[in-house]
């Protein structure tokens, strides 16, 4: 049986993970393709202009991934959902490639157009998704994969039908991949507005997201809106799933390893899970970015590869304890 956290044992648990975030962070900074002797890093244009907004927006798509993961796990009652398995990122992938097509890269409120497209895409991803995995008004967890499977494969197709249109296959071809090689400051604050809204609203609704845990009846018993509530969640990780991969292009199953595993450490608590799980998934994108460019210096990896390798077999590894299970 699990052990609740202490409101002493969570402060902790957050205070170690930061200072974890920290350290990574303060590693990457001197790691790369090209050695700067540590006296000579701080002031250097590299350190200013490529290693640290790199190493921020890594540390940023990673906390717009994981939260999406915990947001849509806890909507749809499964650990196996997360923005890249329900092809909430093959969707973004889409809309920010047509975007980019079709040079409509404009600026509205002070953000980008890339980021607006892609969320289009990405909500209407996660609707055809959750429709064609209802059965009679219920939300069955193998169909939910089976429909994201089929439609990431359709998404794919299109890209691929963009490439073969346009015939820009360098620059499209970075959002199958992903990789954070063209990060910049501008890429910082155009994603930072949705890691504040959309984690905050995440944070907010986790009373509602630890009801829905007992099933949507007892939910409503509660006083929980369910389906009001869903829609604002399922579409605020639509729209941070869409801010990732207009950015960095399409990387996966951050969202599913990152809150499984935090899940086991410390319990269902949203109101701790989604902090918790929020810098876990900063750690890890910065860990992995980092050897993404190292592991073949002067060769960069593409941060996208990286995570396929890992998170391909622990989804496997998921759903053959499901079926174990019996479920």
């Amino acid at each position: 049986m699990m052990r609740k956290f202490n409101k002493n044992e969570s402060l902790i648990a957050i205070f170690g993970l930061f200072v974890l975030l920290l350290a990574a962070m303060v590693i990457s900074l001197f790691l790369g393709s090209v050695f700067i002797p540590p006296g000579d890093l701080w002031g250097s244009e590299i350190l200013w202009q490529i290693r640290l907004p790199r190493v921020v927006l890594a540390a940023l798509i990673g906390l717009l991934l994981s939260v999406s993961g915990v947001i849509l796990q806890g909507t749809l009652r499964n650990p196996l959902a997360d923005p890249y398995i329900l092809g909430i990122s093959a969707g973004a992938g889409v809309g920010a490639s047509i975007s980019i097509a079709l040079g409509a890269q404009f600026v509205i409120f002070g953000m980008s157009s890339v980021p607006a497209t892609a969320f289009l895409f990405s909500l209407i991803s996660v609707i055809v998704v959750y429709k064609l995995s209802q059965v009679s008004g219920k939300t069955s967890p193998e169909t939910l994969i089976l429909a994201g499977v089929a439609l990431s494969a359709f998404c794919a197709a299109i890209l691929a039908l963009i490439i073969i249109i346009t015939g820009n296959l360098q620059s499209i071809y970075f959002w199958l991949l992903g990789s954070l090689s063209s990060a910049s400051w501008s890429n910082v604050t155009t994603v930072l507005p949705y890691c504040i809204v959309g984690a905050g609203a995440a944070y907010f609704f986790s009373k509602e997201l630890n009801a829905l845990l007992l099933g949507e009846e007892m939910a409503q018993t509660l006083g929980v809106d369910v389906e009001n509530t869903r829609f604002v969640l399922v579409g605020a990780a639509s729209l941070m799933t869409a801010a990732a991969v207009s950015v960095s292009g399409i990387i996966g199953f951050v969202g599913l390893i990152i809150p499984h595993w935090m899940r086991l450490i410390i319990g269902p608590n949203h109101r701790l899970l989604i902090p918790v799980s929020a810098l876990s998934g900063m750690v890890l994108m910065v860990l992995a970015d980092t050897i993404s460019r190292t592991v073949l210096s002067p060769m960069e990896v593409p941060i996208g590869i990286i995570m396929a390798l890992v998170g391909a077999p622990f989804f496997l590894y998921l759903l053959r304890r499901r079926r174990t299970e019996g479920k």
